[in-house]
């Protein structure tokens, strides 16, 4: 596989007019990597921060050693699972073993990467989905506490019949010593080879609610990481600093696999990436010791490194800021250009397609509010949004659907298909968005975080691009608030920088200046300390749908006179946000007629929402 110059859709048809084979000329992710180990032996492949003081202490793996760990840990796999296929589940963080492990359950049998952050409750239902037999885990550590939940995932997991920690443990064998015992696993004949093969289980779709696993083939993963590979222009002289945990699509291939397989290095920083203070604070000592050229982001770490100064003796500049995710702001990327001279590029992503649907082209010019161009071989529509399946034309809004070799075969529950999967081939995203007439991707907005007032549709990055142009505004999300006339109302919540001064009448003046049209007025700001995040650096808007609606429904109490016999509980469950009116005992005289007086104000105000709800007693003892 060699290199390609992509700078427009001109350049992606020319590679669509050749044979896919000559895009993508392996079958298996194993193969692969065992190409770019044959071209770049001694080159390194992967190098590990340990500590963001880092005196020098940054153990590295060149690409001949990086495969030779993979290849034994395929063969610990295999070893374990006996006449089974080996179906390994990672509890891991972006630490080196993570990646050895990762390939080498993918070369042996079946990957599941699982959010660590999750209870142990949620973990063991994916386990299960999964049908893991081997888990590996981080051992006990002082920095991140994984190991605890085992014993109970031991007990709730029956099939779960290996476990091994990374680090050690008093009560399992250690993963690095298991691993140095084991003989490499040969690789099968290329001829053997089946791109269709599932490789890996990535779960998605919340933290609540039955497990969710979109299965990813070979060829999904590989498509998607050498495409954005070509898009980014990687090449072996590329070191990319990765702090995504490798149960998300954009550590594990994004930014990942598409520099494993070009030859370039993977720089990990700190076992708690980039959620690790010391980090951000060292970020660009860090980039200049490790000769960094790609910077792994999202909007998010953006805003923070928006905080931050380059060193004034700094010899070399990273070559681009790559970042996905969630929308990106067009001012905080002329911004952060403006202070950093580094080009920022955008991506469009899901877990559902290896993690690649369109990526901004490194050599071609950054359109503000697009996400780049889809993929070689990737077919991208917009369509309407009335279920008719016509295709938008250039410029006009619809739901962004996908087709392509990264498009994976479904979840492994088919039932939940419907509505993502077609049954000819299509993936639907989910996002608003549309294609213009230079084939560029641009997302406006998810259909579920469109805010909807009085049937006029509000996307919500108009309102957080304007508060981030602000100079004292770090991060802003804007979610509807639920209004009795209008269905939802713009509100937006905002982090100011450090030392701010500036007020939330002053703030929100301010976005109404750049705000083009009046309805897309926040009703109201609210100045938050910081914004709930996801794991991986996401805005959860969830949290804040949630916290806009307990306000608005406790101001609706406060008018009523319940507000002190009444509290406003909102509950973000599988099914959607609901609400809970707890009664505060020690606030009632404790007569039915009273409960029913309560009661029946509740339910008129809440007959003016589309809401969810329920009246419970306070907990015992609670007064």
């Amino acid at each position: 596989m060699n290199p390609t110059h992509i700078e427009s859709a001109a350049d992606v048809a020319s590679i669509e007019a050749r044979p896919y084979s000559d895009f993508m000329a392996h079958r298996s992710v194993g193969a692969a990597l065992a190409a770019a180990t044959t071209r770049h032996p001694d080159r390194p492949a992967l190098c590990f921060i340990e500590t963001a003081e880092d005196g020098g202490n940054a153990p590295a793996w060149t690409h001949r050693q990086f495969m030779q760990r993979v290849l034994r840990a395929a063969g610990l796999f295999k070893a374990l699972a006996g006449e089974a296929q080996p179906r390994v589940a990672l509890l891991l963080p972006a630490i080196p073993q993570a990646y050895f492990a990762l390939w080498g359950a993918e070369i042996a049998g079946i990957a599941c990467p699982i959010n660590y952050l999750l209870d142990a409750e949620h973990i063991g239902q994916l386990i299960r989905a999964s049908g893991a037999n081997i888990l590996v885990a981080l051992g006990p550590h002082p920095e991140l506490d994984i190991w605890s939940r085992t014993p109970a995932l031991r007990a709730a997991c029956p099939g779960l019949l290996h476990l091994l920690a990374v680090g050690g443990a008093p009560d399992a064998p250690d993963f690095d010593a298991s691993v140095d015992a084991q003989s490499a696993m040969p690789l099968p004949p290329a001829s053997t080879d089946d791109p269709h093969r599932i490789a890996a289980l990535f779960h998605t779709g919340g933290t609540t609610g039955a497990p969710k696993l979109a299965q990813h083939t070979h060829g999904n993963q590989l498509h998607a990481a050498w495409g954005a590979a070509q898009m980014y222009g990687t090449t072996a002289d590329d070191a990319i600093v990765n702090g995504f945990p490798l149960f998300h699509v954009a550590g594990a291939f994004v930014y990942g696999l598409s520099t494993l397989l070009s030859g370039g290095c993977v720089v990990l920083p700190t076992l708690l990436g980039m959620r690790n203070p010391a980090v951000l604070k060292r970020y660009w000592t860090l980039v200049e010791r490790h000769r960094v050229t790609l910077l792994a982001t999202v909007p998010t770490v953006i805003a923070a490194l928006m905080t931050t100064e380059r060193d004034a003796g700094a010899s070399r500049r990273p070559r681009a800021c790559l970042t996905g995710g969630s929308p990106l702001p067009g001012e905080l990327a002329n911004q952060f250009e403006a202070k950093f001279g580094i080009p920022v590029r955008n991506i469009l992503g899901m877990t559902e397609c290896g993690g690649v649907i369109s990526v901004e082209p490194f050599a071609g010019p950054r359109t503000p509010g697009s996400c780049g161009l889809a993929l070689p071989f990737t077919e991208v529509q917009a369509v309407a949004a009335d279920g008719s399946g016509r295709v938008c034309a250039a410029n006009e809004s619809g739901i962004l659907r996908l087709r392509g070799p990264n498009v994976g075969p479904g979840y492994t529950d088919a039932r939940r298909n419907a509505g993502t999967f077609t049954d000819d081939g299509w993936l639907v995203t989910g996002d608003i968005g549309h294609l213009d007439a230079d084939q560029r991707i641009f997302v406006t907005g998810r259909a579920k975080d469109v805010i909807i007032r009085s049937s006029h549709n509000i996307d919500p990055a108009m309102i957080e691009e304007a508060l981030l142009a602000h100079p004292e505004v770090q991060m802003a999300a804007a979610v509807g608030e639920p209004d009795e006339y209008a269905g939802e109302i713009p509100m937006a919540f905002v982090m100011l920088k450090p030392n701010a001064s500036v007020s939330l009448e002053a703030l929100s003046a301010f976005a109404q200046s750049r705000i083009s049209e009046r309805p897309a007025y926040p009703r109201r700001i609210e100045c938050m300390p910081a914004i709930p995040m996801t794991a991986i650096g996401k805005v959860y808007k969830p949290a804040l749908r949630l916290r806009a609606t307990e306000h608005v429904l406790a101001s609706r109490l406060a008018s009523a006179s319940l507000d002190g016999r009444y509290r406003v509980e909102g509950v973000d469950g599988g099914a959607g946000l609901s609400v809970v009116f707890r009664c505060l005992a020690a606030a009632t005289d404790g007569s039915s007629e009273s409960s029913k007086a309560g009661e029946a104000a509740i339910a008129r105000i809440m007959a003016a929402f589309a809401i969810d709800y329920r009246i419970e007693a306070a907990p015992a003892g609670e007064p």
